[in-house]
């Protein structure tokens, strides 16, 4: 790929309501120190009524966008990396272009689950290739909420919501002071396996498993998963991608400066970590304080770490991810 890739800019938004772990004690059988010492969550972000898909990326998108001193209307493509859009139709991606006032440009949702951030920007990327003069918004947001069961609380503690968003161009943009943010896109790898996909699953409603009109609502409207499975096979495949990615660029863990994994659980960050070799120091991690965000988990991570400053100009970055699918994959940033 010649035309580089450039992330001009990054912004989030998460709801304002926060679910902690007290108040999950009072809605099911559990308690802070469990919750904690398993997954390393201390509360997550759970959209208020009217708080949806649509609203949250609107927010990130209008942040992602100041922060790139690009204009809305000079957006060429939109997309949206979703499981939970505010309707099968229209797509989160039209009503999000509506918010923005935009009409006759390109707008798609993307489904990869919890790695639909990295899914969206290997799109965005193969868009700049073939149209160097784009500028693309890639928003990812999950209202996972929306489909948890509040009573499985093998599940319940895990997740939360939010968005996050970044604008692509193939440059930095006009001559002047430099964007908050200018990243290349140095190369994504991606990756899926069809043949598990019972283990992490959200069935009802769709072709396959449709509800009928006056049905009792079943419990494969909401996320079920087989949490040890899923475990393990998303250590071995966030590791085995990232040390891909490395090897493709000749590079070692040393040459990493930050690492930015899904955040998950932190048992999965840790052994990320370690089968990489990755010290505690280059880690970034929010799951503490928003847990999974599913789709939005990476890039909320990569927008706050980098206003936080954990990631400085000349930094090389490498993300992970995984999801539902299962997917998975890894990318390669400079600052």
């Amino acid at each position: 790929m010649t035309t580089p890739c450039i992330i001009r800019g990054l912004g989030h938004c998460v709801p304002e309501t926060r679910l902690t772990n007290a108040d999950l004690e009072r809605m099911v059988d559990t308690n802070d120190e469990w919750i904690t010492s398993r997954t390393g969550i201390k509360e997550r972000r759970i959209a208020a009524l009217g708080e949806t898909t649509v609203s949250l990326s609107h927010q990130a998108a209008l942040r992602a966008l100041e922060n790139a001193g690009v204009q809305a209307e000079e957006l060429t493509h939109i997309l949206v990396a979703t499981f939970t859009p505010d309707a099968y139709i229209p797509s989160a991606a039209c009503m999000l272009a509506d918010r923005l006032g935009i009409k006759g440009r390109a707008a798609m949702d993307i489904s990869a689950a919890c790695s639909g951030f990295l899914f969206a920007l290997e799109t965005a990327r193969a868009f700049i290739c073939l149209h160097p003069e784009a500028k693309v918004l890639v928003t990812a947001t999950d209202v996972v909420s929306s489909r948890l069961d509040y009573t499985d609380r093998s599940i319940c503690i895990l997740f939360g919501d939010g968005a996050g968003a970044a604008v692509i161009t193939a440059d930095t943009g006009p001559a002047g002071p430099p964007p908050a943010v200018s990243a290349k896109v140095l190369d994504v790898m991606l990756a899926t396996d069809g043949s598990v996909n019972g283990l992490l699953t959200v069935k009802g409603g769709g072709s396959g498993t449709p509800y009928k009109p006056g049905e009792t609502l079943r419990r494969d409207f909401f996320v079920e998963m087989n949490g040890r499975e899923v475990y393990k096979y998303a250590v071995r495949a966030m590791s085995s991608i990232c040390k891909q990615m490395l090897e493709k660029h000749a590079l070692s863990t040393e040459q990493v400066d930050v690492f930015i994994p899904h955040q998950a659980n932190m048992r999965i960050i840790e052994a990320v970590g370690s089968r990489l070799d990755m010290p505690a120091e280059k880690i970034f991690t929010n799951v503490q304080k928003y847990g999974n965000t599913s789709a939005a988990s990476v890039i909320i991570a990569l927008s706050e770490a980098r206003a936080e400053g954990f990631v400085k100009d000349g930094n090389l970055v490498l993300l992970s991810t995984f999801g539902g699918g299962f997917t998975w994959g890894s990318a390669l940033l400079r600052f």
